[in-house]
């Protein structure tokens, strides 16, 4: 790939949100994108998508529950090129009931959403300190207080944003340029979410162009919309005698 171009790693590329972000980032161009994900198929066919818009696209697969393939496939992807930005977009939307019902479940649904995003984070993190560059995180709103709906979700999510903040706190103590931006959305149109009630839900192309632009940026932490930024401070602070009497 010629130097001129922008280098950028998403992770679970597939995703609806990752998707978006990739065409916003292969509008603005030149842009070399490398792709990771579990499905070589699914990425074939959002690939040819985004060469058709101009970019320069390769493919890698990866098993996201394997720490030991996670580094390797990050000591690959950089050995091909340093990249200026990494996004790490991938998990799922479990079912709470199944998931209390189901350790195996829960199992699955703390490592995809929680665990194997932060090894991801971490792998690339290590490369890309002594040069600088943005690793985008996408947590979510649910990470921020525990709610009965979606606790094991949230337990995930929170894990995220633990993470994020030690590693912002760490990089702020150095003298790297490297910026952690962590993306918090709220409920989102896309295919995770189409068993939901549809009504309220944000559209992917608005979360996918704050993604974008808060990356550009290196804001420490990104709201999508910004709306939920007022709504989760509010249940945060809320008292657990008033908290606990709400269904959500």
């Amino acid at each position: 790939m010629p130097d001129s171009l922008q280098r950028i790693v998403i992770v679970g590329a597939t995703s609806s949100i990752a998707e978006h972000c990739a065409r916003l980032w292969a509008a603005k161009g030149p842009v070399a994108l490398t792709l990771v994900g579990r499905d070589a198929a699914r990425l074939e066919r959002v690939a040819a998508d985004l060469r058709v818009r101009g970019a320069t696209v390769l493919v890698r697969t990866v098993d996201f529950s394997d720490p030991r393939a996670i580094r390797a496939l990050a000591d690959t992807v950089v050995a091909e090129g340093m990249p200026q930005q990494v996004l790490i977009a991938h998990g799922s939307l479990p079912d709470q009931q199944q998931c209390q019902r189901d350790l195996g479940a829960a199992y699955e649904a703390l490592d995809v959403n929680g665990v194997s995003p932060v090894l991801f984070a971490e792998a690339f993190a290590g490369h890309m300190e002594p040069v600088g560059g943005v690793i985008t995180i996408i947590g979510s709103v649910a990470g921020d207080r525990g709610r009965r709906s979606n606790y094991v979700y949230g337990a995930a999510k929170g894990l995220v944003t633990r993470y994020a903040q030690g590693l912002q706190h760490r990089l702020a103590g150095s003298a790297s340029a490297l910026k952690i931006v962590l993306v918090k959305p709220g409920p989102t149109a896309t295919p995770m979410t189409a068993h939901l009630p549809q009504k309220g839900l944000a559209p992917v192309e608005q979360v996918a162009r704050q993604i974008v632009d808060g990356s550009a940026a290196g804001k420490p932490v990104v709201y999508a919309p910004g709306k939920w930024f007022v709504i989760m401070m509010i249940i945060r602070h809320l008292p657990a005698f008033v908290f606990n009497k709400m269904n959500i």
